[in-house]
């Protein structure tokens, strides 16, 4: 089919721009679709689209929203005063809009900031304020701990409120590392060693009829290793050879000489 006026370069960006508002299709945050790169952490949120966060922390309560609003407006964290909410006077200040979202990530974390808030009155250059939500890595839950880690606004711009929370969708494949070639060789040791020894003793017990210390399958070789060992190192590690005591001799032995030759000098003096 083809479509008259556009390049194929120009078809091949359309197409992957309706795949990636396709991919992130239930979520209600805008990022900017000409990155790949926030589309692609926007789908790794997916678990966490729709689902609302509070905490509390005199004299405010905060809330905040995953791709999702929570008082309507494009807004996606809010401020309110600890304070019955039902109350008309206690109208809330918006810390950010999901209608100008921002992604980033890390190997095991990805920060979500939430940008056009309402304008500070007098502090930061009176600029929109903005949340961030760190989302760490925490493989065994899927959201928990949120919490209001720093307001920052004792700065003439730049300011933000910054939340954290622990998730498994902040969890990087790359860096999970399972055990190393040597630890895996241990275990297999280890378990080669435990089958040994309770193989042997069960053998030794039940089929030898050994007691005591004799049911150590080997024992006699066990028994033996340390002088085995202490051999072998005696053989590999001395380079000079062992100087053996002299056998005893009787004092003036040399000189009396052996009983053979002293019968060999008396045969002249028998009678012939």
């Amino acid at each position: 089919m083809a479509f008259p006026g556009l390049s194929r370069l120009q078809l091949q960006s359309l197409c992957l721009s309706s795949l990636l508002v396709f991919c992130a299709g239930d979520s209600k945050c805008l990022v900017d679709m000409k990155s790949t790169q926030q589309s692609k952490i926007l789908v790794r949120l997916e678990p966490l689209f729709g689902r609302r966060f509070e905490v509390k922390l005199k004299p405010y309560n905060y809330m905040l929203a995953v791709c999702a609003e929570v008082d309507g407006d494009s807004a996606s964290a809010v401020q309110h005063e600890a304070k019955d909410k039902e109350d008309k006077d206690n109208v809330g200040k918006v810390l950010g809009r999901l209608n100008d979202t921002h992604l980033v990530e890390g190997l095991n974390w990805i920060l979500l900031t939430y940008k056009s808030g309402d304008p500070y009155n007098s502090h930061c250059g009176t600029e929109n304020r903005k949340a961030l939500l760190m989302i760490s890595c925490d493989p065994y839950t899927l959201a928990s701990g949120f919490t209001l880690v720093h307001e920052e606004r004792e700065k003439n711009g730049d300011c933000f409120y910054l939340f954290e929370l622990s998730s498994s969708v902040a969890c990087n494949d790359v860096g999970k590392t399972g055990l190393s070639g040597g630890a895996i060789f241990l275990i297999v040791l280890l378990c080669l060693v435990a089958a040994y020894l309770l193989g042997g003793f069960v053998y030794q017990r039940f089929v030898v009829g050994a007691k005591g210390l004799e049911q150590i399958p080997n024992f006699l070789f066990w028994q033996n290793l340390g002088n085995i060992l202490a051999d072998g190192c005696d053989f590999v590690c001395r380079t000079k050879p062992r100087v053996e005591a002299a056998a005893y001799r009787g004092v003036g032995q040399d000189q009396l000489g052996d009983d053979e030759d002293e019968e060999e000098r008396d045969d002249h003096l028998l009678p012939m």
